[in-house]
Formats: C-alpha cells, structure tokens, sequence
C-alpha cells in the first residue's frame, strides 16, 4: 500500500482562534519525519485531523491516498501515540493490549512481543494507574506498533522518558524508517530529533515555516565561522588576517575566523609554521536553527519581569 502521509491546504478553526491556517506538507516512507513548532502552533490539531479525531474546515489529511475513516483494518495500516493518559486506570497494561489484539484477531503472542519491545514485560501485569509517565508513554507506544502497521504518528513519545528511554525511543524511529515505514514525530524538543530525523515540517501559529531535510536546514544555519585554539594568537591572526580572514580574539588562546574554510585556516597556520590544538567549523545545532526559524512565531513567551517570569498576553 501506499504509506504517504499528505497535508493539503488544511484549515481548522476552534472558535475565534485558527488553530491550522492553510498547512501543506508531505511525510514519505522511509525516513523520519520531524513535525516541529512552538506550542500552540497546530501540531497535535493536524494529528488529530490526520486520524479522523478532527474535522477539517477546508482541505484534506490523508494516508496512503484516503482518510483515515476509510481506512478498512487502521490497526494494521497505521499507528499513532497522541495521548499516553487514553487508558483505563484500572486495567492492566498487558490486559489493555489483550482486548485489542483479540478485537482484531491477533494472537496473544503478539502482546507478549510488543510487551518486550518496549520494555514493560515485568510490569505487564500492574494497573496502568500505577504507572508512571514514562511506562505510560511505553504502552501508548506498545498500541500504536501492535498491529505491526506501516505508518507511525507519535505526538511528543519522549515525554516522562528516563534518558535511556530517549535513546531507545531514537533508535527505535529510525529502525522503524530503515524498515520502510513512515513515521511523522511530532515535538518541540530538538535535542531529541537532531540523532533521529531525517526530515523537518516546522510549523508555527497554524502555517508553514519550513519543509526540508534536517541536512539541508543545519547547512544554512551554519554560518561559516571557524574557531581556532593556538598558543601562537599574534602569529595566527597576521597569517589570517593577510589571506582575507577577518579574524576575532575571544580568549587567550582561542580566535575566531570568518571568511577562510576551515581547510585554508589549517593550511594557513601549517605553513606558517604556527602552533595550534584545535580548528574547527561551527556547526549549527538543530535547536539553533529551529530557534532562528520560530522566534517570531512563539505563540507563549516568557519575559522577565520584577526579577521572575510573566506569561505573554493571552496566555492562561
């Protein structure tokens, strides 16, 4: 079947707030597609229109071609985790996979497996009130992969997670992508899809900021400069500065260089025969150039007042 999530002109108003303003995007097989923007910038209500939990006002959500409610086995077609609290507090983790499974045929070996996979076998038998975030978030997961489906939406799957959770949940997206799925994540923690997406959808109140791969986002954040550390600072900056190097003192020991490759800087101070420890390239963080992207989209900031924090207007 075809796995290709499409977003086309899609528009949803709560209200007098528009929630999702004309959004496009596509998330294609194999690869990780990061779904990311401020709060409050449309992201979950797009899920929700993506599952059929929603209504759009205009445009179209649809997986693989057709919307999810003409989807004949959604079990086995697509996943999804958009909230990990959608359990019975009183059921047991293993029971709440059971009736599903057995609903759909599945047989309860699947549920031992699944049980496995996302760490909860020891605590399959204890009521789902008793767990906590993170074990929550793991059998939200344990749902959406129970069906063995091709396509995979997890909205923020990091949340509660133990840092060994995080890593096993990065590993386990993009496993998922090497298998050919598609897994759109949606997030607004960019430390946690720099290792793990391939792609990024940056949103930011209801429209689109950006479409691009992760690569290709990073490069343009990027700007250039390269640090050089060296114990020779007044030889270095003349052996630079002559070869068209606008060059900056930000330490001791430590210059930065903008208009030189880091290449030509290391050849440079080579052949000058100037001492150094260190010459590297600033590499954008995906957080710097996410940041850079939505600094004007940030529907709730934070701003320092009478020496604490006030909500931005509007905010509850």
């Amino acid at each position: 079947m075809d796995t290709t999530i499409e977003v086309a002109g899609l528009r949803k108003r709560f209200g007098q707030s528009l929630a999702v303003d004309g959004l496009s995007f596509t998330a294609r097989p194999g690869q990780v597609t990061g779904f990311v923007g401020p709060n409050g910038a449309g992201k979950s209500t797009t899920m929700r229109m993506l599952l059929g939990l929603d209504s759009p006002d205009e445009g179209r959500a649809l997986i693989g071609g057709r919307a999810y409610r003409d989807l004949r086995t959604p079990l086995f077609e697509v996943g999804a985790l958009l909230d990990a609290a959608a359990v019975h507090p009183h059921r047991k983790g293993r029971d709440h996979l059971l009736w599903l499974a057995h609903s759909h045929g599945l047989p309860t070996r699947r549920v031992d497996e699944i049980l496995e996979l996302v760490g909860l076998s020891g605590a399959g038998r204890r009521r789902a009130g008793g767990y906590s975030l993170g074990m929550r978030q793991r059998l939200g997961i344990a749902v959406a992969m129970l069906g063995d489906p091709p396509v995979l939406l997890f909205d923020e799957p990091v949340n509660g997670l133990d840092p060994e959770g995080v890593r096993w949940i990065r590993g386990l997206l993009r496993a998922m992508a090497a298998d050919g799925r598609t897994v759109l994540v949606s997030s607004h923690l960019m430390s946690e899809l720099e290792d793990s997406a391939d792609h990024l959808v940056v949103v930011g109140r209801g429209r689109l900021i950006s479409d691009t791969s992760v690569a290709a986002l990073l490069e343009r954040a990027s700007d250039g400069r390269v640090a050089v550390r060296t114990t020779a600072r007044t030889q270095a900056i003349a052996a630079l500065s002559g070869a068209g190097g606008e060059v900056a003192a930000t330490g001791p020991d430590a210059l930065t260089v903008s208009g030189l490759p880091s290449e030509r800087v290391v050849a440079l101070l080579t052949s000058y025969g100037v001492p150094f420890s260190e010459v590297s390239a600033h590499r954008a963080t995906l957080e710097e150039a996410y940041m850079e992207l939505t600094r004007d989209a940030e529907e709730f900031r934070a701003v320092a007042a009478d020496g604490g924090f006030a909500p931005h207007p509007g905010e509850d």
